[in-house]
């Protein structure tokens, strides 16, 4: 330790030994140094004594375990700027090895033990997820970092809010990063003009192509919305977020809970009852009509209104009269309130193809004619 207690004989004092050389520096004899022994907070030295230990035994810990195959090199990370913050932690634009990623940290130095563990349990899962998942239409996985108590993540660039430091004990998942923004916030921006028909029908596609890939990986998203879903520099579709993604239960009693979105989420996720796959295809079919609309499904209703509806009244977005029948019929089967009644994910890919978008049709916007003109040409 570099210091020793001993007692002295004067006044009860304690004489502190000391090889520090800053206290050579100073030209103080730590054999003159006299304390009383009453006045010493052993407690805090107790406390001292133990943090010391733990960070000791932690850094051996860390530095003999072998490390996973999809743990992250952090002098290679360099984290720019803030690009959101949410529930699960903030995502930052960042470089990894001179490429451009985004970065998903989150914070574990606040809360009890058990918020904690749920949030360690949280962020392994997500990474048991996503590393093992290749396709073109999934959010490329580059690595990421357990967290440790001496981890540090270098920051080169303050965040907007004048943050420049990071939690002391945090993880991170590191993938592609993609400059489209999310699906959400391109159909905000053609929310008044809609989009073009073989446009809906191509985001819906890589959309459905890319939960067809997961559920044959036997993988249940569970939180399938457009706010998930990224575009990349072509406005290809990619999924996201697997923060709550499993892999799905043989048992299908042994998935239950409501864990998703409202508005999104199938009846039997809503009524607690036991789920599988098909709780994705479902949020696809409100997907596929929010693509369509450029709305969003249920603007008028509160979480516990919907919530309620969907279950006991059936409650499902009003389908304009100007949506080709082929593209309705597709909504209707994947928000079936039965999830026998719904086809595969494989086989909604089936039907999209078959969609025939060389006639148009679509919406008129609301500020230049009232209703829907079913031969309207949607989009520029």
């Amino acid at each position: 330790m570099g210091m020793g207690l001993k007692l002295g004989e004067e006044d009860g004092g304690v004489i502190i030994s000391d090889e520090n050389p800053k206290l050579k520096a100073s030209g103080i004899n730590a054999k003159d140094m006299i304390f009383r022994a009453d006045k010493i907070d052993l407690k805090t030295l107790d406390m001292q004594l133990e943090k010391h230990l733990n960070s000791v035994w932690t850094k051996n810990v860390d530095e003999h375990k072998p490390a996973d195959e999809w743990e992250i090199d952090l002098a290679k990370l360099e984290l720019r700027y803030v690009v959101a913050r949410g529930t699960y932690g903030t995502v930052y634009r960042a470089t990894y090895d001179n490429n451009d990623v985004a970065v998903k940290v989150l914070d574990w130095s606040g809360g009890g033990a058990s918020e904690t563990a749920a949030m360690r349990a949280s962020f392994k899962q997500e990474v048991a997820v996503w590393h093992k998942l290749n396709h073109h239409n999934v959010t490329k996985f580059v690595g990421a970092s357990m967290g440790t108590s001496n981890l540090k993540i270098p920051l080169k660039y303050p965040s907007a809010d004048g943050r420049n430091s990071l939690p002391s004990r945090a993880c991170c998942v590191v993938v592609e990063y993609l400059p489209g923004g999310t699906l959400k916030q391109y159909l905000i921006r053609n929310r008044r003009k809609k989009l073009a028909l073989k446009v809906v029908v191509q985001l819906a596609l890589d959309l459905s192509r890319g939960l067809s890939y997961l559920h044959s990986k036997k993988i249940v998203h569970r939180d399938v919305k457009t706010e998930n879903l990224l575009l990349d520099a072509h406005k290809n579709v990619k999924i996201a977020d697997f923060g709550v993604a499993r892999v799905e239960a043989w048992n299908p009693c042994e998935m239950t809970g409501e864990t998703g979105t409202l508005g999104y989420m199938a009846p039997e996720v809503l009524n607690g009852k036991p789920y599988n796959r098909k709780c994705d295809v479902y949020s696809f079919g409100i997907c596929l009509w929010e693509i369509y609309c450029c709305d969003m499904p249920y603007p008028d209703l509160s979480f516990i209104e919907i919530s309620s509806a969907v279950v006991r009244e059936n409650l499902r977005p009003e389908i304009p009269r100007c949506c080709p029948s082929s593209l309705a019929n597709i909504m209707r089967k994947c928000w079936d309130a039965n999830p026998k009644n719904r086809p595969e994910m494989e086989e909604v890919v089936t039907m999209l193809e078959a969609v025939n978008t060389s006639k148009g049709g679509g919406m008129i916007p609301e500020d230049r004619s009232p209703g829907c003109f079913c031969l309207a040409v949607r989009g520029p």
